[in-house]
């Protein structure tokens, strides 16, 4: 029968050895605790944590449960939270949306040398339920051979990606289908504002090469030199990196980190083992694991930055020269909204919106004014005051973060309409202008 979580491998050991050693042995086996976990990192991460806690606490041992966001959703909302004592993830949707339905309990953590936030984003939960554990930045992932070879400079921000030198070279997540992805698109709508922000993405993604869930990923498309560049989350590139890719990852002076937090379930059967493995993970050896090079996350606590290489990026010095403005609360709400948008706008009709730019970039490098055109490809299909309406944002629901496929609503439906007439008139102006 199979059982509703996974024993970890030590665990599993233990048990074996305990049997083989006779019934005082057993007996000591048996008086260890377990710490239920549920997590969607990866094992290389899980297992180096695990190791250290179990030698810092010989009296538990994690049994861990491996749950993509939305799964662990269900998974925690059954009776007593499916025996779970521990959500373990970066997800601040699900832990946000948890904590308003009472899933969590008070976390009994020691917050001493652990700030608040970083830049404008917050590091720990207003009402206490859960807390960060680490960061993930967002940026590029490049191939400086395949930069070389075009005679372009490294990008230091996303402006950059608008190069019409860079047609085909940029290996792009689809913000609606990749779970890690659609707060690229709010970190460029806060830097720039909306109607230039829209702009300046509808540029990029016409540069754009997409990447779909299930298709290849991102560090794929820039390793094999398929792309120059590819727009990414650090851990993932940092991993590629240590698994022999050729590739460097660059922070643009615009981004934004996405926090991984802890909290305990209400239901935790055992609320002291499932504190000390939060304590742990906020501890300096516990944030230090983090540095690891075959990990390369970023801590939480300042003071782990202690020491490491000055290439490493430190997020709280960036902040403090006036970088991260990007707030991660505030785009939250309308990540769904924007991922929509930007699927209607810019994904759906990819291939003709690439041939459209090369015409409107064909014009302007031989003099024609083609700035009409231009203004329509740019136009997203909806106001910013708009996509802050409520309704409109329950009518598009849940998009992101591995939510199953959703029935378009009808205010989706229209904005494909508005964004198909904008660029029937683009064309129709390019046409005139014999472009």
């Amino acid at each position: 029968m199979r059982q509703d979580f996974n024993f970890s491998r030590r665990t599993f050991i233990a048990g074996v050895s305990a049997w083989g050693l006779g019934s005082s042995r057993w007996a000591s086996a048996a008086a260890v605790q377990p710490v239920v976990v549920v997590t969607s990192f990866q094992d290389e991460l899980v297992s180096r944590f695990e190791t250290a806690f179990e030698k810092a606490h010989p009296e538990y041992r994690l049994q861990v449960v491996w749950r993509m966001p939305n799964d662990a959703a269900a998974y925690l909302r059954q009776p007593s939270q499916s025996g779970v004592d521990v959500y373990w993830s970066a997800s601040p949707r699900t832990f946000a949306s948890l904590a308003r339905e009472g899933v969590w309990r008070k976390l009994p953590v020691d917050r001493a040398g652990l700030p608040e936030q970083v830049g404008n984003t917050a590091l720990a939960d207003k009402d206490g339920y859960y807390t960060a554990t680490e960061m993930a930045g967002f940026g590029f992932a490049i191939s400086q051979p395949a930069l070389a070879a075009k005679n372009l400079a490294t990008p230091t921000d996303w402006t950059d990606l608008a190069d019409p030198r860079l047609a085909g070279q940029i290996a792009l997540p689809i913000p609606a289908r990749v779970g890690f992805a659609p707060p690229i698109v709010e970190i460029v709508l806060q830097a720039y504002g909306w109607e230039r922000g829209w702009a300046l993405w509808s540029q990029i993604a016409a540069n754009a090469v997409l990447v779909d869930r299930g298709a290849t990923f991102v560090t794929d498309e820039v390793s094999s030199g398929r792309c120059a560049i590819g727009v990414s989350i650090d851990f993932f590139v940092n991993s590629a990196i240590a698994n022999g890719a050729k590739l460097r990852f660059v922070y643009p002076q615009h981004t934004g980190v996405n926090p991984a937090h802890v909290a305990i379930t209400r239901s935790s059967k055992n609320p002291l083992g499932a504190a000390a493995f939060a304590d742990f993970l906020l501890s300096k050896s516990g944030q230090k694991i983090l540095a690891h090079p075959d990990i390369r996350r970023l801590p939480v606590r300042p003071s782990a930055y202690e020491g490491l290489p000055a290439a490493y990026f430190n997020p709280f010095a960036a902040a403090s020269s006036g970088g991260l403005q990007f707030d991660s609360d505030a785009a939250r709400p309308r990540l769904g909204v924007s991922s929509a948008i930007f699927q209607h706008m810019l994904v759906l009709p990819h291939g003709e919106l690439k041939a459209l730019w090369q015409r409107v970039r064909s014009a302007e490098a031989s003099g024609k004014s083609v700035a009409a055109a231009r203004k329509l490809l740019e136009t997203p299909p909806v106001t910013e005051t708009q996509a802050a309406n409520e309704s409109l944002r329950r009518q598009i629901g849940n998009r992101v973060e591995g939510s199953p496929e959703q029935a378009l609503s009808p205010v989706e439906t229209d904005w494909q309409s508005v964004c198909q007439e904008q660029r029937q008139t683009a064309k129709r102006l390019l046409d005139e202008a014999g472009v």
